[in-house]
């Protein structure tokens, strides 16, 4: 079994490692396009192409579902990308956990890269899924460059930036961009307050690696024998797990001999 898995960076190490727990054995194939981070300010047209160009080189591996592990390319090119590599290959999107968040009540906030707050398919899932709530949508400027490059003084300038535009009131944060579950316990450290129930973070990791699995007819076996082999494109390059993404406990659990579970985030299903 193999499962790629696209991103313009390293933000797929979260999902990566969500498979990796749940199916140790399966391989892995990465690709990324640190070439042509970051795909936020791109126009839709541009973030497209760079998008399936990055697909088609996990692609050339001949996967057997493909998980696009990215918001801004499931918000503007995943029917692009489904469009070229379907029906034989399934392409899982990553959707923002609104509808989990809204079920647990009480008001919440959408972290998320500039390019998606506000985006009509953002504001479209808290119409269908969160009316009734109080949402309050937070976009985090030069958040997930950060977490790309392991620049801890930038992380902690932009999550303190974030929090700061997030209601005191807010029982939970949507970690609308997956280079974010990366930091998650630095950001539920950043926004709860004294006084408040523990703040719950909805992030998509888990939900799109078990929804790669029902796609494939496949149960969960966290104990399978044998580990899976690790495959790393960068744009378009086989190439070596960035340093960067050893600076991150998922990225530490993709390396061999190293499939241990790191802390998961509470998911919604993509």
């Amino acid at each position: 079994m193999r499962i790629a898995l696209m991103d313009a960076g390293i933000g797929l190490l979260a999902a990566a490692a969500a498979v990796r727990r749940l199916r140790p054995d399966a391989d892995l194939v990465l690709s990324s396009d640190p070439d042509g981070m970051p795909w936020g300010p791109r126009s839709p047209q541009e973030l497209t192409a760079r998008a399936l160009a990055v697909a088609e080189a996990a692609a050339a591996h001949r996967p057997d579902v493909l998980i696009v592990a990215c918001n801004t390319a499931s918000v503007h090119a995943l029917p692009a990308l489904r469009a070229r590599l379907g029906p034989d290959l399934p392409v899982i999107g990553t959707v923002p956990a609104v509808k989990p968040a809204a079920a647990g009540g009480g008001p919440f906030a959408v972290w998320a890269t500039p390019a998606t707050t506000g985006s009509p398919y953002q504001r479209g899932l808290i119409k269908e899924f969160a009316a009734d709530a109080s949402v309050t949508e937070v976009p985090c400027p030069g958040l997930a460059d950060a977490v790309e490059c392991a620049d801890e003084a930038a992380i902690g300038r932009a999550v303190a930036a974030a929090a700061e535009r997030t209601p005191d009131e807010a029982r939970a944060v949507v970690l609308g961009c997956t280079h974010y579950e990366l930091i998650a316990e630095r950001i539920r450290a950043a926004v709860q307050r004294p006084g408040r129930p523990p703040l719950a973070l909805y992030g998509t990791a888990d939900a799109v690696a078990a929804q790669a699995l029902r796609r494939l007819g496949k149960q969960s076996v966290p104990w399978a024998p044998g580990e899976g082999t690790l495959t790393v494109i960068l744009s378009g390059r086989e190439a070596e797990l960035p340093s960067a993404a050893r600076a991150y406990g998922e990225g530490r659990q993709l390396q061999p001999g190293s499939c241990r579970p790191a802390a998961a985030v509470e998911t919604g299903r993509s």
